[in-house]
């Protein structure tokens, strides 16, 4: 593990201090446990951004070149 140092508003410290007593943890493992949690939360699938970027193209009407599913590679690697 990697020490690091943050400050927390006090209210914010209290809370983190009641929950910790609370389910007998130390407070470290409630911080992580929490940070973790928002992390995971933020997560995105690589299905749920393709789906997005997909909804970007109608909202904008993008249409890439016709021949796309034919010539991938030369839109990938060739210079425009």
């Amino acid at each position: 593990m990697i020490r690091t140092q943050i400050y927390l508003p006090k209210e914010l410290y209290q809370e983190i201090d009641l929950v910790a007593k609370k389910e007998n943890k130390p407070k470290a493992q409630v911080i992580r446990e929490a940070v973790k949690s928002v992390l995971e939360a933020r997560k995105e699938s690589i299905g749920e951004a393709l789906g997005r970027l997909m909804e970007a193209g109608k909202k904008f009407r993008f249409h890439g070149p016709k021949d796309l599913s034919a010539n991938h590679d030369k839109y990938l690697y060739e210079e425009l």
